[in-house]
């Protein structure tokens, strides 16, 4: 078989959540601005792909169908994504790790998910690549992040806890394949349904939502805004952190830590328990 049993799995991430939560700082914070990078470009080509599509079922198929190769990516790649490291509750309940080791890893990668991502909205907003269709592109792009700055605290928490059951179920299941195709279509398809349904991701967001405060710094973007009457006025850094950031991450942390507690229960425990 090509494929790790899920017990299997279980006990290939517990080994490796070892590895994990005993690296040296620098070996998880670039590789973390390595996976932060990864989803935000996936961010910027749904973006792009789709600003000047009204259609929303279209909107969300397609960026559906291009954002998951970002975990795919962060996965093949050996970056360090904070969302998927939730599952580190795996080998703590293993007893392979301490929870101060895992939460020192999620410190850690979170800094450097959060550098990647936003360095790469600043690239992208203050080098031009929001002027596609006279900067309609830019425009889409705050008032989507608009958007997610008005998210109501308990919506935020539970898009959050949705997305990352999907989002820890993509990492698992490309861990259980052991060749190329069987890991990316692993990471895909749970991906998609996160994204297709617009579920909240605290990664992804620290691209989205600082790109649109970027764009409207500059005149330009922010007048095209203004003359097509979109009201801006959520799209603040206080939003950005109270309103989405932080209820968003809380949710993303209480779905990876239900989808490793469940797994690690139904096929790890009694392993553990022999040993």
């Amino acid at each position: 078989m090509n494929l790790f049993t899920p017990a299997q799995t279980a006990e290939n991430y517990a080994a490796a959540g070892r590895t994990k939560t005993s690296a040296p700082l620098l070996r998880l914070f670039l590789p973390g601005m390595l996976a932060g990078f990864f989803i935000a470009v996936s961010g910027a080509a749904t973006n792009t792909s789709i600003h000047t599509i009204e259609n929303v079922g279209i909107v969300r198929t397609v960026c559906g169908l291009l954002f998951p190769f970002g975990l795919a990516m962060v996965i093949l790649t050996g970056a360090e994504l904070f969302t998927g490291n939730t599952l580190l509750v795996i080998p703590v309940l293993d007893g392979q790790a301490t929870v101060r080791a895992m939460l020192r890893n999620w410190g850690i990668v979170y800094l450097g998910n959060a550098a990647g991502a936003m360095l790469t909205a600043a690239g992208c907003a203050f080098s031009g690549q929001f002027a596609y269709s006279g900067g309609q592109l830019a425009v889409f792009t705050m008032r989507l992040a608009a958007g997610k700055c008005a998210l109501s605290l308990p919506n935020a928490v539970i898009l959050g806890v949705l997305c990352n059951l999907l989002v820890t179920a993509a990492v698992l299941l490309s861990l259980s394949a052991q060749d190329l195709a069987g890991r990316v279509a692993g990471a895909y398809l749970p991906v998609a349904f996160f994204v297709i349904c617009g579920f909240e991701h605290c990664i992804a967001n620290l691209y989205y939502i600082p790109a649109g405060l970027f764009a409207k710094t500059v005149p330009a973007y922010a007048a095209l805004a203004a003359g097509q009457g979109i009201d801006l006025s959520a799209l603040t850094w206080t939003n950005f952190f109270l309103k989405n950031l932080l209820p968003v991450t809380v949710g993303n942390i209480l779905g990876g830590v239900l989808m490793g507690l469940v797994f690690w229960y139904c096929h790890g425990a009694k392993r553990a328990k022999k040993e």
